[in-house]
């Protein structure tokens, strides 16, 4: 694995009913939701090392903490952007953050940890 400090990788979306808070069942109205804002920062994470490393590993999430600092509505821009911002072995540690058109709606950090797939999903038979 040949993961540099400060790479980043943006995904966007644009929000539909199915992202909203009302959909996700964590609010009741339609606004983009947390979790699908969580969501959209862990896959941007999750893409930014997946070409790094090798055959047969991969990625799980463990630890999100962010704010959701700003509503969004049906229809607008959503980008999120992962930026590594630590590597200790198999612990990554990002930055995470989300824009929509109008600025900053979302900020944090998230970390995740590589996994040998095979023996992973080998584990959770136990």
């Amino acid at each position: 694995m040949n993961l540099e400090i400060g790479i980043e990788h943006d995904i966007e979306i644009i929000v539909t009913p199915n992202d909203t808070a009302k959909a996700y069942g964590s609010g009741l109205v339609e606004v983009f939701a947390t979790p699908a804002m969580v969501a959209l920062m862990e896959k941007a994470a999750l893409q930014l090392v997946g070409s790094h490393l090798e055959e047969g590993k991969n990625t799980v999430g463990t630890e999100i903490s962010v704010k959701h600092i700003k509503a969004t509505g049906l229809g607008k821009r959503v980008q999120a952007t992962a930026k590594l911002i630590a590597a200790d072995g198999p612990k990554l540690t990002f930055e995470v953050e989300a824009y929509d058109e109008d600025g900053m709606i979302g900020k944090g950090t998230h970390k995740r940890y590589v996994i040998d797939e095979e023996a992973f999903m080998k584990s959770l038979d136990k």
